[in-house]
């Protein structure tokens, strides 16, 4: 008799004990961070280094995933070394040195852009937002930031490579390809309609060539197209004041118009037949939604992320997020 009326077992007490130290845990830590919203879940042991590795992990994937840009940019593999056929008007564009959106602009706008955004977008939700963390990183902002960022640049990468395979692989021939080459149909001597699998060029400027068969398909459409769309998705997710109903819908038009724009460049500078660029949006479209929605945490529910036990430790309001 005495023995079914005993006291419960150890098991049972220890884990009623430990429900009720974190219940207690997150009463005091809600106490503490009542006003600034945060809170940053401690990982010691071997879990801080198992996530310590998952980090070096991340910049071996953003590594990897550059490798094709980076071997195109460098100059290590030459584009395919593909033919025309004479008398075909679309590679008989004029070469004009100047181009309405070079490289440098391409690159550093949208970045910078984005980047600057995103960072401002986070210090906001760091300071004004429930925000909790369970990375290793003390910093609740730079914690933020390095998978806002971190998934950003990985598009990048991915885009980029994506658009440099094909370039070198295809080696279509750019509107001003003849005009890069120094030659005319009269000058080859050819007849209309036959193929010219092989052509001399008199330009003494080897890169210029090189760069005149990476027409297909454009890396400042796809470019342009991936930061901007993915910088409107951005706000999207975390631009939520309602003050102003159309606002957010009138900077997600404009930064769309801005990819466009850039895209069109390239006809209107005969860098690009009209197929490239379209081919470049789309590429630039699909990559910015594949990493808004599947990797980015951007959109994910804040929840999703928790386990049973950790709710316990940060209970969720309407407004709590996890980075």
């Amino acid at each position: 008799m005495l023995d079914k009326f005993g006291p419960p077992s150890s098991g049972a007490a220890a884990s009623s004990a430990d429900l009720q130290l974190r219940l207690s845990d997150s009463k005091s830590g809600l106490g503490m961070e009542h006003g600034a919203g945060k809170k940053l879940i401690e990982i010691t042991g071997p879990a801080l280094s198992k996530r310590k590795l998952l980090v070096g992990l991340d910049l071996l994937c953003l590594f990897l995933a550059s490798i094709p840009f980076f071997a195109c940019e460098l100059k290590a593999l030459s584009p395919y070394r593909r033919g025309f056929m004479c008398g075909d008007p679309s590679i008989t564009y004029p070469y004009l040195h100047r181009e309405a959106i070079p490289d440098e602009v391409l690159i550093a706008g949208g970045i910078i852009i984005t980047g600057l955004t995103i960072a401002l977008g986070e210090c906001y939700r760091v300071r004004f937002r429930d925000v909790s963390s369970k990375a290793f990183v003390r910093n609740l902002y730079v914690s933020c930031l390095y998978k806002e960022l971190g998934c950003f640049l990985f598009g990048c990468c991915v885009g980029q490579s994506l658009t440099n395979m094909a370039k070198l692989s295809v080696g279509r021939l750019r509107p001003h390809f003849l005009s890069v080459c120094g030659v005319t149909y009269a000058s080859l001597n050819c007849t209309p309609g036959s193929y010219v699998a092989i052509v001399s060029c008199r330009q003494s400027d080897h890169r210029l060539e090189e760069e005149a068969r990476k027409s297909f398909f454009s890396g400042h459409a796809s470019f342009a197209m991936y930061t901007m769309l993915y910088l409107a998705f951005y706000l999207q997710a975390r631009f939520t004041w309602r003050g102003a109903r159309l606002l957010r819908p009138v900077l997600q038009f404009f930064l769309v118009l801005l990819a466009i724009y850039t895209g069109l460049t390239r006809i209107s500078d005969y860098r690009h037949h009209p197929s490239d660029v379209l081919t470049g949006y789309l590429q630039g479209a699909l990559t910015a939604y594949w990493v808004a929605f599947h990797i980015s945490p951007m959109f994910k529910s804040s929840s999703s992320d928790l386990s049973p036990t950790d709710t316990l430790d940060t209970p969720l309001s309407p407004h709590h997020t996890v980075c």
